[in-house]
């Protein structure tokens, strides 16, 4: 891949594209994993797919262009910003937020899909990622939200962290947690639409926990958590691309078991650690 990374545009946008997603989708899955809203990223992605689908659905039916990306990214937004408003409504029960959204992310895109005419390979790529799917657009809006999302971070790093460990405590410190929570649930939403490109609708929510839960295993505080769940994704992301590439299917389903590998390589040397100590002990 290297020989035709200098010869296509294409593949260099694919892979410095891969390298973004590799950095921003598991910097917030660290946060949301441990803010146990895993779910959040399911439930988003599924809204993007309801846009994408919409998307093409007008193209269809009324010769309009209308960019698949932007029209999924513009409704997970939107599902963000819903989740959020649904949480003040349900006070006692936040999380029945999120299968409320999702629910309404299947449904709208199942009949998205029905009026655009069915599956096509457009569809199929956004589905599942795609190596050659990230124009030089794309690049620049994923470039875009990339620095973005590092920036937010950066900046409200104390009132994220102060957040996903105790709310309460962040309140009574003076933090506008309302509105911290909704900065991240868009943030959250930006990645999952930037992430589809390469790794898919149907996956992405992979990429920003499953690096995350590896990185537990065997970190010692939660700036390392962070560290590792990047330079873990990063693995993931790069292999998935060269295996798609090399072996012509999509990216993100190797993405996704590579993860996993990585996770089971995790959970082993946790374990072989503590009986080292074990035995050192007696």
């Amino acid at each position: 891949m290297l020989a035709d990374f200098f010869q296509y545009d294409f593949l260099r946008y694919t892979l410095f594209t891969g390298i973004l997603i590799g950095i921003i989708a598991p910097l917030l899955g660290t946060f949301i994993v441990v803010r146990r809203l895993s779910l959040i990223a399911d439930a988003l992605s599924h809204v993007t797919l309801a846009g994408i689908a919409f998307g093409l659905m007008i193209e269809k039916l009324f010769a309009i262009t209308v960019t698949p990306l932007y029209s999924g990214m513009a409704f997970s937004v939107l599902g963000s910003v819903l989740i959020e408003k649904l949480r003040s409504v349900y006070k006692a029960y936040q999380e029945i937020a999120i299968p409320i959204i999702l629910s309404g992310g299947v449904g709208l895109s199942v009949i998205f899909i029905a009026l655009a005419d069915g599956f096509n390979n457009d569809l199929f790529n956004y589905l599942f990622g795609s190596v050659s799917a990230v124009s030089s657009s794309d690049f620049i809006m994923i470039l875009s939200i990339s620095i973005f999302v590092i920036l937010i971070v950066t900046l409200f790093y104390k009132e994220l962290f102060t957040l996903s460990f105790d709310e309460e405590h962040a309140t009574i410190s003076g933090i506008h947690s309302k509105w911290i929570h909704l900065l991240f649930i868009v943030l959250t939403a930006l990645v999952i639409a930037a992430s589809i490109r390469i790794v898919g609708v149907l996956l992405v929510s992979a990429l920003m926990t499953l690096p995350v839960a590896a990185a537990m295993r065997i970190a010692k505080g939660f700036k390392q958590m962070i560290g590792y769940s990047i330079v873990l994704g990063e693995i993931a992301v790069i292999s998935g691309l060269l295996s798609g590439y090399y072996l012509n299917i999509p990216p993100g389903g190797t993405i996704v078991i590579i993860s996993i590998i990585i996770l089971l390589i995790s959970i082993g040397v946790k374990r072989f650690n503590f009986r080292i100590k074990a035995r050192e002990t007696e």
